[in-house]
């Protein structure tokens, strides 16, 4: 193994700078959710684009969508022969809930006892400015003008919101998005001290569901005990959704799923946490789920179904008195490989179709932004110098993880016609998505010299061929 200083030394002399680039940059509220600020997420990419041209990529794009803007940039490498990496993430950013917010402002980019915080430091602004310190901190090691590899980066800003727009850009921009590798850059470390790398994430698919017994709410006095109360329906379906032993009970839901391999269990089993550390880092007061299955194993190996929201109502009137006309929850199915977003999307809306009364009407709204699971091939030659890039930044064997989320990995593996790795900076106590998002310096810094080292590796892996052997 070559000496890892120069990597080391190149990445600390550009902490201080990163992280003031990534300050400015957080303060930008990218909110793609919210109308209002489509001037923001414009800005963001705008920004984006401008610290990619005076990084040194020779070629910067913002494209425009439908929608909100993405970001291309590419860097062509040095011999026209070498490999290319695409790099995929997003610029925009969750909205906030400026209560949840103790630490800092939501939008301050505040660094605070080597954390940056504000909202998109972690997801996903630091993993993007993750990838460009690791090419600078690469070229000043190895002394060249050129990377090892080509590097190309979409950057999107409709992630948040599904990325509603991503096919069509893919479709556009084919010829430009060409590579012979992807990266998502949109998920997390298990931890700064046991490396590990991803092997793969969840498909998702999101239903909002609404139930209605009335034309318009009525006072309880005149109708109650006689009446459908949508809440009480819609809380009676919710709590249906599992069975006892925390299995989902929409039919068919566990058809095409594998249990968890032998192998699979080890490898998992080499990181897991005992429960109070699981519940100290996630801010749970309890661990629950499907029985027979470890925390690591329902979070990363077994589908899931979650209700992240239920309305109905005016609890801000409590005098108002009436039984509300409607109800309404919003789901997430998490999906493990062999199962199909399109199908998964069919089963509920059948389920629904089945549980909901007599009496009632619904209305399920599943947007077709919906993603499904994808898991890298550990045989790859890049996914092999990858996990030894891990190892050699930290300086002991990578395990093998995955996550628990969902990333368009599998649409951009069909469109791209690519297998897809990845590697994120983000940790379980980042806050994602919630107050006080913040991002660990470490990190950051583990992360850009592990990706300098990978660039570097590439080229010999991928002549070798799959296991390090010769193509």
């Amino acid at each position: 193994m070559t000496d890892r200083a120069p990597v080391r030394d190149a990445v600390a002399q550009r902490t201080d700078v990163m992280m003031e680039r990534l300050a400015q940059w957080v303060r930008i509220p990218s909110v793609s959710s919210d109308t209002g600020h489509a001037v923001d997420v414009t800005r963001s990419a705008r920004w984006l684009a401008a610290f990619l041209r005076d990084s040194g990529f020779p070629v910067v794009e913002e494209w425009p969508t439908d929608g909100l803007p993405a970001v291309y940039a590419c860097w062509p490498a040095h011999s026209p022969d070498a490999p290319t990496v695409l790099v995929y993430s997003h610029h925009d950013v969750n909205a906030v809930i400026d209560e949840e917010w103790h630490e800092t402002e939501p939008f301050a980019g505040v660094l605070r006892e080597g954390r940056l915080h504000g909202r998109g430091a972690s997801d996903a602004k630091g993993q993007v400015m993750c990838h460009v310190w690791a090419l600078r901190a690469h070229l000043a090691a190895t002394g060249r003008r050129a990377p090892a590899v080509t590097v190309k980066f979409l950057i999107e800003g409709e992630e948040e919101i599904g990325s509603v727009h991503l096919d069509s850009l893919l479709a556009r921009h084919h010829q430009e998005l060409r590579a012979d590798v992807v990266m998502v850059s949109d998920t997390m470390l298990w931890s700064t001290d046991k490396p590990a790398v991803c092997t793969g994430v969840r498909g998702s698919v999101s239903a909002a569901l609404t139930v209605s017994a009335a034309r318009y709410d009525i006072h309880n006095g005149a109708v109650s005990g006689a009446a459908g109360n949508p809440l009480t329906e819609l809380s009676r379906l919710l709590g249906s959704l599992h069975d006892e032993s925390g299995r989902v009970t929409v039919p068919g839901f566990y058809d095409q799923v594998e249990d968890p391999s032998a192998r699979e269990r080890a490898q998992l089993a080499a990181i897991a946490p005992d429960e109070p550390e699981w519940l100290a880092r996630t801010g749970t007061f309890g661990a629950r789920g499907e029985a027979g299955f470890g925390i690591l194993e329902r979070v990363w190996l077994r589908p899931a179904a979650e209700v992240t929201s239920i309305l109905g109502g005016h609890p801000d009137l409590p005098g108002l008195g009436v039984v509300p006309a409607t109800a309404t929850a919003g789901l997430v199915f998490r999906l493990v490989p062999c199962q199909q977003a399109d199908d998964i999307a069919q089963r509920v809306r059948e389920w629904v179709e089945q549980r909901v009364p007599s009496g009632f009407t619904f209305d399920l709204d599943l947007p077709a932004s919906r993603s499904d699971p994808y898991t890298t091939p550990t045989d790859h030659p890049a996914f092999t110098a990858l996990e030894r890039a891990i190892s050699r930044t930290l300086g002991a064997s990578a395990a093998h993880m995955r996550n628990g989320g969902a990333a368009p990995a599998a649409q951009l593996a069909r469109a791209v016609a690519a297998p897809v790795l990845f590697y994120g900076t983000g940790l379980l106590e980042d806050r994602w998505h919630s107050g006080d998002e913040r991002v660990e310096v470490r990190a950051l810094v583990q992360g850009a010299e592990t990706l300098a080292h990978w660039l570097a590796a590439l080229p010999a892996a991928m002549a070798r061929g799959p296991g390090g052997r010769a193509a």
